[in-house]
């Protein structure tokens, strides 16, 4: 239990995250479903970083600090990449989620460009394969903190962790104070209400919008590094996965608050967790009960059934889709977006 519950917190992290990141944009008035391509723009830059630094050897033995680092250039590679919605949406007034699409179809292409640009134009093409394949392992930066000895709670929140995880949370705490204690979250989230009314008041609308957008952008990059550092351990396929789309129903499932985001990425971070834990942490334990036992032992059909479904982990894999378009369904009627999201600025309109 508390390995699942351990790996359920490293899966969690990215979805509240990138979650919040679409928070900040859509309250400020635009639709960002761009978060998917987002986060591989902002997670190529900082894998694209930490192959270069490597290369020196103090950071070779500061991994802690290369890491931290790394965020910190794929938070800003996120933030420029989503100038490109901002602009497109707010100065040319252009449809949102055309833009948006656009920027999904755009980040793997340019990802995968430059990525065999790199290897063919390497001396040494192999070392720089190696260097970028998924399963390499010596690009792990290891945990923050590993200590078995505190606890079942202690062992969930702090015994393997990475130190992303205490940034994120952090982040998470201070944005969701600001953008509801502060002038300026308050003036951001009435631009994503009545922009008209805001301006009357002399709040400037254009602003306020490429700065919900940009904290989006940087936020979606931090979540699409911490995601291949900690969960995928390393990408060169130009992928996240759809965690981008899946932080996007978060978003619409809490309802556009922090609150609801973070107890809905807790959820999905769960039944997303299961596709890699479900031998370990589901079926084994379940085969070892005597009732399981005696049905597989005596029931053929059953344990073809058993065979093909519960021990496949394609069928995990679907659970958090498949969950995500039930509850949905469900919760659509009740969710209120901003008012004024998607629709373009005009200072003449009321």
């Amino acid at each position: 239990m508390i390995f699942l519950l351990q790996k359920t917190l490293i899966f969690a992290i990215p979805l509240l995250i990138v979650a919040l990141a679409g928070m900040f944009a859509e309250r400020s008035g635009i639709i960002n479903i761009a978060l998917d391509g987002i986060m591989i723009f902002g997670a190529f830059a900082g894998a694209i970083a930490a192959l270069f630094l490597r290369k020196n050897p103090f950071f070779v033995d500061n991994n802690q600090l290369l890491f931290v680092i790394c965020l910190v250039i794929a938070a800003a590679a996120g933030a420029v990449f989503s100038l490109l919605l901002s602009f497109s949406a707010i100065n040319l007034k252009a449809d949102q989620t055309i833009g948006g699409t656009a920027l999904n179809l755009l980040a793997p292409a340019i990802t995968l460009f430059i990525t065999k640009v790199i290897l063919d134009n390497h001396p040494d093409k192999l070392e720089m394969q190696t260097a970028f394949d998924s399963t390499n392992k010596s690009r792990d930066f290891g945990y923050a903190l590993l200590n078995n000895n505190l606890g079942p709670v202690g062992q969930v929140f702090f015994d393997k962790a990475y130190i992303s995880t205490f940034i994120a949370v952090g982040i998470f705490i201070l944005l969701s104070v600001w953008i509801y204690k502060t002038k300026t979250g308050l003036r951001l989230r009435s631009c994503g209400e009545h922009p008209q009314a805001a301006a009357s008041v002399g709040i400037d609308v254009k602003r306020m919008r490429y700065l919900g957008t940009t904290i989006s952008g940087a936020l979606a990059g931090f979540g699409g590094y911490a995601y291949i550092a900690t969960v995928a351990n390393g990408t060169a396929e130009g992928t996240v996965a759809g965690m981008g789309f899946l932080a996007l129903a978060i978003m619409i499932f809490g309802n556009w608050k922090p609150a609801g985001i973070f107890f809905g990425s807790l959820l999905f971070g769960f039944l997303k967790c299961l596709a890699v834990t479900y031998d370990k942490s589901l079926i084994k334990p379940l085969e070892k009960t005597a009732w399981m036992q005696t049905l597989l032992a005596n029931n053929e059909g059953f344990t073809r059934f058993y065979e093909a479904v519960f021990k496949n982990m394609y069928f995990y894999n679907l659970i958090p889709f498949v969950t995500v378009l039930i509850v949905l369904a469900f919760t659509s009627k009740r969710s209120r977006a901003p008012k004024a999201e998607g629709i373009p600025y005009d200072k003449g309109a009321r």
